[in-house]
């Protein structure tokens, strides 16, 4: 079939919405109708050249939600009428991985994946006879995508498209970092460095997991105001005496939970040092930049500090993102103030131009 797509022709280009073609899904696929798709700092990273592992051709997005249109063989979890959510992070329910609750990165297509094509090694997307890359096993800046119905979470119907699509990437990413992998505990003191999406979704989590008090550290006072409005106690204005203030205020201790979600490792050294001494978690979600790593003082962690990293918040996507929108519905998460610009498919360069300019929480492409 003959659909619309932002393809990335060129690392440092704008994207170009052209026609392509999207072959019918194979076995264990799911030809999905887009409704709504958010605008993810991880397409313009990607698009920038700035990914090791990026690649083009390819259709960028992966923050999807849509009605699935027809199955291939063997499909059973999914029908043509559901609401789906795109899984980046696939959930086989079948691998040592997705056997143990200890992880949710599922090894049953990563190889291919990563390299931009669906399980059989193959691609339904293409362009005059040439294949189209998959990114990220998803490309949803189109009209259309095929996906392995493994990557697909079924959710309530009751759902509206531009909020499910949130939980396809960054809200997940940051309520499961809270939620799932860090357990935040009853009663504990959190701080949250950065107020993008990840981060208001990890003080939401804090919030839902019955953190006392939750700290919020960003440059932007409007990010900072949007926290309030997800449950943090207290903003700070980021700066060199950050970590000396969270002392200050814990009794010289530092918080039970620490998160970091701006990708600076700057950044990230100040959340390993405010965690607290004897048992502080620091959970890290931002993604560095390429070749970055990050310095810790080792008897930061001989004195009880621990540091985890955090893919897509630990969430097992099939399983734990419909129960994730389900909070939504429920009215324990309000999801309108993430939403700061609706767009159409032929104006995705300018979701990446507000994002650069720090312009409002999240894009949405309606389709």
């Amino acid at each position: 079939m003959k659909i619309r797509g932002a393809v990335l022709e060129e690392f440092g280009q704008p994207l170009h919405v052209t026609e392509i073609d999207l072959a019918e899904p194979c076995d264990g696929e799911a030809l999905v109708r887009l409704e709504a798709c958010g605008v993810c700092h991880t397409d313009l990273y990607t698009a920038s050249g700035a990914d090791p592992s990026g690649y083009a051709p390819t259709v960028l997005g992966h923050e999807g939600a849509g009605i699935v249109e027809r199955v291939g063989g063997g499909v059973t979890s999914v029908v043509p009428g559901d609401r789906v959510v795109t899984l980046f992070s696939p959930q086989c329910r079948e691998c040592v991985h997705c056997r143990s609750p200890q992880t949710n990165l599922c090894l049953a297509i990563r190889e291919q994946q990563n390299r931009g094509y669906l399980p059989d090694g193959t691609a339904r997307l293409s362009r005059d006879g040439e294949p189209i890359r998959h990114f990220m096993g998803t490309s949803t800046f189109a009209e259309y995508t095929v996906m392995p119905e493994i990557a697909l979470a079924k959710v309530s119907p009751e759902a509206p498209p531009e909020h499910a699509a949130l939980f396809a990437c960054g809200l997940s990413t940051g309520l499961g970092a809270a939620m799932y992998t860090a357990r935040v505990t009853a009663g504990a003191t959190c701080v949250v460095f950065g107020t993008g999406m990840v981060g208001l979704g990890a003080v939401a989590g804090c919030r839902l997991r019955g953190a006392e008090r939750i700290i919020c550290v960003d440059m932007s006072q409007e990010r900072l105001a949007l926290a309030r409005g997800q449950g943090a106690t207290d903003t700070w204005t980021g700066g060199p005496d950050v970590v000396a203030r969270v002392l200050q205020e814990t009794g010289g201790f530092g918080a039970d939970f620490t998160f970091e979600a701006t990708g600076l490792v700057a950044v990230m050294r100040q959340a390993v040092e405010a965690a607290r001494m004897g048992w502080g978690l620091c959970t890290v979600a931002g993604v560095a930049g390429k070749g970055e790593t990050l310095d810790i003082i080792p008897r930061l962690l001989i004195t009880g500090r621990r540091v985890c990293g955090s893919s897509f918040g630990g969430v097992k996507g099939r399983d734990q993102v419909p129960e994730l929108v389900q909070l939504a519905l429920d009215g324990r998460l309000d999801l309108a103030p993430f939403i700061s610009h609706r767009i159409s498919l032929d104006e995705v360069n300018q979701g990446f131009e507000l994002m650069e300019r720090q312009d409002g929480i999240r894009s949405v492409i309606s389709f």
